[in-house]
């Protein structure tokens, strides 16, 4: 217990949240902890002197520079407390003997339904009355939704997220069309649903939701290119990761009135704004503000994973994950290569 104990994480990109629940999970592993605020940047990379250990999140900046300078301050360990990793330079990592670390699955519920909801929400113009009623107007005027049921919902990626939101989708009685690089045929067969070509997934959609990792691949796989072979009515979610979308042609899209709407929980330049209140600022970015300006489009802050069960989830495995680091063992359950 004594070695756990002198144990120094430091951990960026916190909130309250993050704190809560680490600070509970960490009574059985008794880590001393610090929370900083701050992003870990090229800036800010020095703090993390006297530290074995730091623990990051998606906005947080791993590049090469950041790595040398966390292997200057003696940090062994990246801990990751999300499952995606495209912010981390794994080559730079691996050369500087650094560990990287992450958090596969922690509440697939919670993204997978939290896809539903904007998907509910951007469809039946709930945000819309909401506003209207508070208001004291309840006027139906302007809040013709559409029925799911019957519709096609198109899945791009089918790992535990894109799975249980295809599930969840068929409940409501659509047609689901999946498509991954490495298909599950026997899943699919299972539940009746199908494998289509990446065109064919674009073109049959009424709803297009993206689940699959960001990768040099699939960035910006919903283009110029790709939007022009959807229907004038398709809506597209994206709970994944916000570069899988070319943001300046979603606008364009949307101006030209080619594409029915969009609900977007990321954002591809959101580091700058996501997770802080700029209610009494200035938004500079102008794709950013534009999209916020469309009566169909929804954004929420990167909050899909936001639910009680997945922080404590993530919480554990991510001092799991350093537990085992600590331990000195030589494969790392969830280490990233």
């Amino acid at each position: 217990m004594e070695e756990a104990q002198a144990l120094n994480i430091a951990f960026y990109d916190t909130r309250s949240y993050d704190r809560d629940s680490f600070t509970d999970v960490n009574k059985t592993f008794l880590y001393n902890i610090d929370f900083f605020d701050f992003h870990l940047n090229e800036k800010t990379a020095l703090t993390a002197k006297g530290y074995e250990v730091i623990c990051v999140f998606v906005n947080d900046t791993i590049n090469s520079k950041v790595i040398a300078t966390l292997k200057e301050c003696g940090v062994k360990l990246v801990a990751l407390r999300c499952a995606g990793y495209n912010n981390v330079d794994l080559r730079a990592a691996a050369k500087a003997g650094i560990k990287v670390v992450r958090v596969p699955a922690y509440s697939p519920n919670a993204v997978a339904e939290h896809t539903v909801a904007l998907l509910l929400s951007l469809t039946r113009k709930i945000p819309q009355a909401y506003i209207k009623t508070r208001s004291g107007n309840f006027s139906l005027n302007g809040l013709t939704g559409r029925n799911l049921n019957g519709l096609t919902a198109c899945i791009l990626g089918t790992g535990r997220i894109g799975k249980l939101t295809a599930e969840i989708l068929s409940g409501f009685g659509m047609n689901i069309e999946v498509f991954d690089v490495v298909p599950d045929n026997e899943w699919a067969a299972f539940h009746g649903f199908k494998y289509v070509q990446l065109t064919q997934l674009f073109a049959d959609a009424d709803v297009l939701s993206l689940h699959c990792p960001l990768t040099e691949e699939t960035k910006h796989v919903v283009n110029a290119q790709s939007l022009q072979l959807m229907k004038r009515d398709a809506v597209i979610i994206n709970t994944g990761r916000g570069a899988l979308i070319d943001s300046t042609a979603l606008v364009n899209s949307l101006k030209k009135q080619t594409l029915g709407g969009a609900a977007l929980d990321v954002y591809e330049e959101e580091s700058k704004y996501f997770f802080d209140d700029w209610s009494v600022n200035i938004i500079r970015d102008d794709t950013l503000a534009r999209l916020m300006t469309f009566p169909n489009v929804i954004i929420t802050s990167h909050q899909a994973f936001l639910t009680t069960n997945a922080l404590k989830a993530i919480a554990t495995t991510t001092l799991e994950n350093i537990k085992e680091f600590k331990a000195g063992a030589e494969e790392l359950t969830n280490e990233v290569k």
